[in-house]
C-alpha cells in the first residue's frame, strides 16, 4: 500500500517537475512575444511621426490613422474592413432596405472593384452591369490602389447625378464606359407571383422586409390561386442574390422547413459554436420546392440554398453559387464609426462549409446569354462565369472538408456538369435525366 502512495507521490513530483521544465520556456516564448509586438507598436508610432514631420505635404492625421486601420483589416481577408461613420450610417440605413447609389454589391480583387452581383430594378441593374464585372475607373478617376470603402465613396453622388464607369467584362475584347444615373435605391426584398399554377418567389436580398414580405406575398399568391392545393410547388429564385442579414436568411429557411438544423456558426473558440433549428411551420405545406442559384448568389442566399438542399426540401437549379461562408460582425467603435470583423464560418445542416467552394446545384443548368451580348471567346467566357469566393485575394480557406470529401464533391459537380452538356446533343433526354436528379434529391437518395 505504500508503495503505491510512493509511486503517486514521486509521479506528481515529477509531474510537477516536468511541468516546470516545460512552463519556463512557453512564459519565457510569451514574454518575447509581448516584446516583439510592443517594438512593432514602438516602429508604427516612430513611422507616424516621421510621415506627420517630414512627408513633402502636410498630411491629415486622422486620415492617416484610419488608412492605417483599414490597412490592418483588409490584411486579413477580403470582407474585413474599417467602416467611418458616414458608412457605418449608409450601411444601417441599408440593411433597412433604403439607400443611395447604383445599386450593385462589390467587391475588391487585384485592386479593382468586382461586382458580386446588381440588385433588382436599380440603376446598375437597368444598366446592364453583370456578377463578374471589373470596375476599374470612376469618371476617368482610377481606383487601382484605392480601399473597397474609398472606391465605394467615389460612386456615390447625388440622387439624379451621372457617373461614368468603366468596366473591364471577361469576354469583351477591350474596357468600356456605361453611364448610371444615381437614384435612391429602395429595396423590395421579395417579389410574388404565379406562373400558371406554379408560386414563384424572388428574393432579390435579405434586409429587415425580407421575412415579412416573404410571409405576405405568399398569402397573396394563395389567395390569387385559390389556395395551397390550386399550386404545384414552390421556385424560390436567389438568383444574384448578394446576400444580408444572417438573421433573415435564418427566418426564410425556418420558412419552408419544419424541423431540424438551419445552420451552425463556429468561431475561433468552440464556445462560439451556435447553432439555429427550425421551428414547426411550412408556409408551402409540403409542396415541391425548386430554388434557383447562380454565381451571383453569396452568403444569405447560400445558407438558404445549402439548408433546404440538405433537408432534401428542394432541388437546386442553376450554377455554382460564390461561395462566401464566412460571418462579418459589424462592431461599433468611439466616434460613430465601426469594423466589419470576420468571426466564424458557418455551415449548412450537414455540417459542410461553403467557403471558397459555394453550393452545387443539383441540376446544372446554365443561362443563355442574351443576343446583344457578343461573346468573344467563349472558353474565357465560361472561366469568368466561374469565378468566386476563392479567387479573391487573401479569401479564408475551406476547413470542413476532407481529401476524399472534396474529390467526392467535385466527382458530383463533374456529373453535374455533364448532363448540362447533354443538352447540346439531346435535350430531350437530358430532360428526363434532369427530372430524375431532381427527384433524387427530394427523396434524399
Amino acid at each position: 500500500m505504500n508503495k503505491y502512495v510512493m509511486a503517486a507521490v514521486v509521479g506528481t513530483l515529477f509531474g510537477a517537475l516536468g511541468t516546470v521544465q516545460i512552463a519556463g520556456p512557453i512564459m519565457a516564448q510569451e514574454s518575447a512575444s509581448k516584446a516583439s509586438v510592443y517594438e512593432q507598436l514602438d516602429l508604427f508610432g516612430d513611422i507616424f511621426e516621421r510621415i506627420r514631420g517630414e512627408y513633402v505635404e502636410e498630411v491629415d492625421e486622422g486620415k492617416l490613422i484610419e488608412a492605417a486601420i483599414n490597412g490592418m483589416l483588409t490584411s486579413l481577408d477580403p470582407h474585413s474592413s474599417y467602416v467611418p461613420p458616414k458608412d457605418f450610417n449608409d450601411m444601417q440605413l441599408q440593411t433597412r432596405g433604403q439607400f443611395g447609389g447604383l445599386g450593385i454589391e462589390v467587391t475588391q480583387e487585384e485592386g479593382f472593384v468586382k461586382v458580386v452581383s446588381p440588385m433588382d430594378d436599380t440603376p446598375a441593374d437597368a444598366a446592364g452591369m453583370e456578377p463578374g464585372d471589373f470596375i476599374t475607373h470612376v469618371d476617368g478617376e482610377s481606383l487601382l490602389g484605392l480601399t473597397l470603402d474609398q472606391a465605394v465613396e467615389l460612386m456615390r453622388g447625388p440622387v439624379g447625378s451621372e457617373i461614368i464607369i468603366t468596366v473591364v467584362r471577361q469576354d469583351m475584347p477591350e474596357p468600356f464606359d456605361v453611364s448610371i444615373i444615381r437614384d435612391t435605391i429602395k429595396l423590395t426584398a421579395v417579389r410574388t407571383r404565379l406562373e400558371g399554377n406554379t408560386a414563384y418567389v424572388r428574393v432579390s436580398a435579405f434586409n429587415d422586409q425580407t421575412y415579412p414580405n416573404l410571409v405576405n406575398g405568399f398569402a397573396k399568391i394563395l389567395e390569387e390561386a385559390g389556395g395551397i392545393d390550386q399550386i404545384n410547388g414552390v421556385v424560390v429564385d436567389l438568383r444574384n442574390n448578394p446576400g444580408g442579414l444572417l438573421s433573415q436568411a435564418i427566418a426564410v429557411s425556418d420558412a419552408f422547413l419544419e424541423t431540424g438544423e438551419i445552420v451552425s456558426t463556429r468561431g475561433r473558440n468552440n464556445k462560439d459554436t451556435d447553432r439555429v433549428n427550425a421551428t414547426p411551420g411550412d408556409l408551402a405545406q409540403g409542396k415541391p420546392i425548386v430554388v434557383l442559384i447562380n454565381g451571383g448568389s453569396a452568403s444569405a442566399s447560400e445558407i438558404v440554398a445549402g439548408a433546404l438542399q440538405d433537408h432534401q426540401r428542394a432541388v437546386v437549379v442553376g450554377t455554382k453559387s460564390f461561395g462566401k461562408g464566412s460571418v462579418q460582425t459589424i462592431m461599433p467603435l468611439s466616434g460613430k464609426a465601426a469594423m466589419r470583423l470576420t468571426t466564424a464560418r458557418y455551415y449548412t445542416p450537414s455540417g459542410r462549409s461553403i467557403q471558397a467552394l459555394g453550393v452545387s446545384p443539383d441540376v446544372v443548368v446554365e443561362q443563355p446569354r442574351r443576343v446583344d451580348e457578343p461573346v468573344v471567346d467563349e472558353a474565357e467566357s465560361a472561366a469568368a462565369a466561374r469565378r468566386s469566393e476563392a479567387d479573391l485575394r487573401g479569401s479564408i480557406a475551406n476547413d470542413s472538408m476532407t481529401d476524399d470529401e472534396r474529390e467526392q464533391l467535385l466527382k458530383e459537380q463533374e456529373a453535374a456538369a455533364a448532363a448540362a452538356k447533354l443538352r447540346q446533343d439531346d435535350r430531350q433526354l437530358a430532360y428526363a435525366i434532369d427530372l430524375l436528379r431532381g427527384l433524387s434529391a427530394l427523396s434524399g437518395k
